[in-house]
């Protein structure tokens, strides 16, 4: 697997992965060895970024909570030193799966504590701000993030679903290593912040980078999901009106695909990939195959006249209403 720098120094993988879908919004949790044994390989297929989140949980069969920090913790307790691990404080789910917000530095330090246990270490990697919380300013979070880097609970933070002004006041306090936010063919309103990452040295880490499935080609009209645990069941591209809009960027990407010797999903991540080094998607595929399969897009090579090509046609596309909701967010 090829490698990426996010920030200054924080190498990874090229492709990374999200870990969520184990535990959490992609129906039931995957059974416990099972989903242990799927991060092992992943990581013996080369990849070494994985990313989780204290809120992302289920609820097995029996009844019994799946965290999906004890997961990944688990999985990679062994092999800890290979890999780096991201997750992230600052959301709980209510009953009706909206998000409560809250980056109060007491809030932050419980998590920390609490993030560091169920993953079974002693740094966390990178940490992200989950959400922005509005009650709580940039400064007063960035500087939480700078003592517990000095205190070396956590190596590098980053913010997930910020704008450029919320970022350049907390980079000004405590330099950011990497934000994280959806994108995808279906999902591009964040490409304004490509010049300021440019500017301040700071990495594009893509969640959703395949519009939640979409865009690997394996959904159809028929697809079913699990209605109380797998948030594509309200996803609009997934609506028989997404399908039919969605169709024609489909059809283009098999023909590019054919081009290329690759699949949908693999000239998706291919096409972020190429736009700029610093731009880490991480999808969240469970299934061996559908690991290897992602992990080879970081063999595809675009050229500048194919990724314009393929801007100017989605350009012609309004996919604004397939971003998803915000529950479903990483």
């Amino acid at each position: 697997m090829k490698t990426r720098v996010l920030g200054k120094d924080l190498k990874v993988s090229a492709i990374g992965l999200g870990c969520m879908g184990f535990s959490h919004a992609s129906g039931a949790p995957t059974e416990r060895t099972e989903a242990q044994r799927a991060i092992r390989q992943a990581e013996e297929m080369g990849y070494s970024f994985f990313d989780t989140a204290e809120c992302y949980t289920g609820l097995y069969a029996d009844g019994s909570i799946s965290y999906n920090e004890e997961l990944v913790g688990e999985a990679l307790g062994p092999i800890r030193d290979n890999v780096v691990i991201a997750t992230k404080f600052g959301v709980r789910h209510a009953q009706d799966k909206s998000l409560i917000l809250n980056s109060s530095p007491e809030v932050i330090r419980e998590s920390v504590e609490g993030s560091l246990r169920r993953l079974r270490t002693d740094r966390i990697d990178l940490y992200y701000q989950h959400r922005i919380d509005p009650k709580v300013s940039a400064e007063e979070v960035a500087g939480t993030m700078a003592r517990l880097i000095d205190e070396g609970k956590i190596r590098h933070w980053g913010i997930s679903e910020t704008d450029e002004a919320y970022l350049r006041r907390a980079h000004a306090v405590c330099p950011v290593t990497a934000v994280e936010n959806r994108y995808s063919m279906m999902a591009r309103w964040h490409e304004s912040l490509f010049p300021v990452l440019e500017e301040l040295n700071i990495g594009f880490v893509v969640f959703s980078p395949m519009a939640n499935g979409f865009l690997s080609g394996r959904y159809d009209a028929n697809s079913k999901f699990e209605i109380e645990t797998d948030y594509r069941s309200f996803m609009p591209q997934y609506t028989p009106e997404g399908m039919e809009r969605g169709h024609e960027l489909l059809r283009f990407l098999e023909q590019l695909g054919e081009e290329k010797c690759a699949t949908p999903a693999q000239i998706s991540l291919a096409w972020m990939l190429c736009k700029k080094p610093w731009i880490i998607p991480i999808p969240g595929s469970r299934k061996p195959e559908r690991l290897k399969e992602n992990i080879r897009a970081a063999e595809i090579s675009l050229s500048h006249q194919v990724i314009s090509d393929i801007d100017a046609l989605l350009d012609t596309m309004d996919f604004r209403v397939f971003g998803g909701s915000q529950r479903a967010n990483s």
